[in-house]
């Protein structure tokens, strides 16, 4: 069925090496080709939208390089399926891959299910409204406060607090939301009117007149009922730090890796992880998009 995997693709991942942490150096060692046909979707994938753009950018740079990062899967009946890297299944059957580098982990469905989701949620760049209905699943089906949740990904309490008002929204408004026709930006503005109906209203205005999240937030301060407060020193406090984790979770996806945000003050810096030479390169081009072929 398999052969052993050249010494050049044995290399996992840190972020996926610490999702798995006891996977040792002789099993990282031992990782297979698989026959692209014996590899089966996940059937609770959190991921349920795959960008066809994005995954055709992905087929390209496989048949360029292979794909540098092994699947990880588990035996089922009839062959395998996938618990990490269904993105990079698709893009390999788009790339005409006959066989593909995959380590078999031996998982049962509620541990699969665990590591699908926190790895989709770790490090890919999912919808807010799948991002939300992931942290709703793992919290849910384990039965993780929101405090737990956010120790075993890996984020700020108070974003995943955000990310599951989301699912208050009507669902029309999710619909848009689901279809990036309206931002998260734009989803916390609707939700800071009570009302569902007015809810829908200001959705539609923001798809119809292509209104920015700011003059979303304008038109939803006027429409609210409740006058708004002067901001106290410690709500403003609140407030910057839950905007500096948006962005720092805006470049996490954006970048594919992990960002962190150290703010002091007016001033502070970003850090940018890379786990290898090629990945270092990912991000930077990322960042440059066409301006480094052009300098």
């Amino acid at each position: 069925m398999g052969r052993s995997m050249t010494a050049k693709r044995t290399a996992l991942g840190k972020g996926l090496a610490a999702l798995i942490p006891d996977l040792g150096e002789d099993e990282r060692k031992g990782l297979l080709y698989c026959g692209i046909e014996e590899i089966i979707p996940n059937r609770s994938q959190p991921r349920k939208r795959f960008d066809e753009w994005k995954l055709e950018e992905l087929a390209e740079s496989i048949r360029e390089k292979g794909i540098l990062e092994p699947l990880v899967v588990r035996r089922v009946d009839g062959g395998y399926e996938i618990i990490v890297g269904e993105r990079r299944w698709r893009a390999a059957q788009r790339a005409g891959l006959k066989e593909i580098p995959v380590v078999v982990r031996e998982a049962q469905d509620r541990e699969a299910l665990e590591i699908s989701l926190i790895e989709n949620l770790q490090r890919e760049n999912l919808n807010p409204v799948e991002e939300a209905e992931g942290f709703r699943r793992l919290a849910e089906e384990f039965g993780l406060h929101q405090e737990e949740l956010a120790k075993r990904i890996g984020k700020n309490r108070t974003t995943i607090a955000n990310a599951l008002r989301l699912l208050k929204l009507p669902q029309e408004v999710i619909e848009h939301l689901l279809q990036s026709r309206i931002t998260a930006g734009h989803a916390r503005a609707i939700l800071s009117i009570e009302a569902k109906e007015r809810q829908k209203e200001l959705c539609q205005l923001i798809v119809q007149k292509g209104l920015s999240v700011r003059q979303a937030e304008g038109l939803a301060k006027r429409w609210s009922k409740k006058p708004k407060k002067a901001a106290t020193p410690e709500k403003g406090k609140r407030e910057l730090t839950s905007q500096l984790n948006t962005l720092q979770d805006t470049l996490r996806r954006h970048l594919a890796t992990k960002v962190r945000i150290a703010a002091k003050g007016k001033k502070g810096k970003v850090e940018i992880e890379y786990y290898s030479f090629e990945d270092l390169e990912r991000i930077v081009e990322t960042i440059l998009g066409d301006k480094r072929g052009k300098a």
